[in-house]
């Protein structure tokens, strides 16, 4: 146990999630818990509140209030993509010393763990005595070493029960191809959740892909061409960020394309649906859930929301332990029941570190995952059910019966 006492302040970096409230309450219930931790703050809409001085008393909240955190999707403090600059930091620590804040808990993805990063280094070559520990949070799954990453699996949930309904509606009415935008910039994870939908050999998806693998436009065409003479229809997942093999967005318009960090086609599925339809005459539309995905609370994984608790509660015991610098990560224990623990990593070794869809979990095709892919996600994501169909048998001297 360490002898540091003080304010404890918790702030939300990047894109909220489907359970980062959840690990908002574990945070502060486990603060309440601590002697050591004298007072609680909370910044408002991230580093702006950092920078600001925009600050909310969490101790002031009430137990309900806490507990009703834990089902809340979105950012109740508020999130922001702003990065400190160097006249920042000096900004952050004069707020540090003003409220006496010993602890500090950022949760976020890679690009907040670099900021959490850079914080403690500070204050260790300040001299200022500061626990900095990182909550995970990211829909992309894109953080390295730990195993999966709190809000990917709620997001998972939600893209795979969308494509199973729109499925259900191309099947009911042709159109005849359907491409469904999914999230995720670089990585792949929640393009491939989708295969969670299928239950019958023809069931959407029916082709996925993956911006680990950079698809040629014929190649593309060839393969929705060949999934349209076999069934008649096509629904096909391609996720936000994806490219061809020119490295570029088939044809869509590019937001921030300046940035390297942020640089994203904008209307990739409406693009790529128009790109199909002059190439093989074959009519197609896109469907673009986008944000919904993030942020659903009825289709959340209990699993997520569970793990999400335990890494806000995880990285505040890690602190008064007199750890600094590290971000909580999980680990899988046991898929047969499935069982998960924390245990820390340091900052460095997450910090602006990507963690691509494995390309061994991807077809030798490119539009499709392996079963060893659906026996990691399963367990994470929860039972995706069927839709009922009707039997095929017809009526004896009806048309279909010829």
């Amino acid at each position: 146990m360490s002898d540091l006492r003080g304010t404890a302040l918790i702030a939300h970096g990047g894109g909220p999630t489907a359970v980062i409230n959840a690990s908002l309450a574990g945070a502060i219930e486990q603060c309440r818990r601590e002697p050591q931790i004298t007072n609680l703050l909370g910044a408002r809409f991230g580093v702006r509140g950092l920078l600001s001085d925009d600050l909310i008393d969490l101790n002031a909240l009430d137990e309900d209030t806490v507990d009703a955190l834990r089902i809340t999707p979105g950012s109740a403090l508020g999130s922001s993509r702003l990065e400190i600059r160097d006249e920042g930091f000096e900004q952050l620590f004069r707020l540090f010393e003003r409220h006496n804040v010993r602890f500090f808990f950022y949760t976020g993805g890679n690009g907040s763990m670099e900021t959490a990063m850079q914080i403690h280094r500070l204050a260790v070559e300040r001299g200022y005595e500061l626990s900095v520990i990182g909550i995970p949070k990211t829909i992309d799954n894109d953080l390295s070493v730990t195993d999966h990453s709190p809000g990917h699996a709620s997001c998972a949930r939600f893209f795979a029960h969308a494509v199973r309904d729109i499925g259900e509606d191309n099947r009911s009415l042709p159109s005849p191809v359907c491409v469904v935008e999914s999230l995720g910039r670089n990585a792949g994870w929640v393009a491939a959740s989708t295969a969670l939908a299928r239950h019958y050999e023809d069931d959407a998806p029916h082709l996925i892909y993956f911006p680990e693998r950079p698809v040629n436009e014929d190649t593309l065409m060839a393969q929705v061409e060949a999934v349209y003479r076999r069934l008649g229809r096509v629904v096909l997942v391609a996720c936000e960020g994806q490219m061809n093999d020119r490295g570029e967005p088939f044809g869509a318009d590019v937001d921030r394309a300046d940035s390297p960090v942020h640089r994203l086609p904008s209307n990739l599925g409406h693009s790529l649906a128009r790109l199909i339809s002059a190439r093989t005459g074959l009519r197609a539309r896109a469907e673009k859930p986008g944000l919904l995905g993030r942020s659903c609370a009825l289709l959340v994984s209990e699993v997520d929301r569970a793990e999400a608790f335990v890494c806000g509660r995880s990285a505040v015991r890690a602190a008064v332990q007199g750890n600094s610098g590290y971000m909580v990560a999980i680990r899988r224990d046991s898929d047969h029941p499935y069982r998960s623990s924390t245990f820390l990593v340091p900052l460095e070794q997450v910090a602006r570190r990507e963690r691509l869809f494995p390309q061994e979990w991807i077809t030798a095709d490119g539009c499709d995952v392996k079963p060893a892919y659906l026996d990691y996600i399963r367990p994470l994501v929860g039972e995706v059910r069927p839709h009922v169909r009707i039997a095929s048998r017809s009526v004896e001297g009806s048309r279909t019966a010829r």
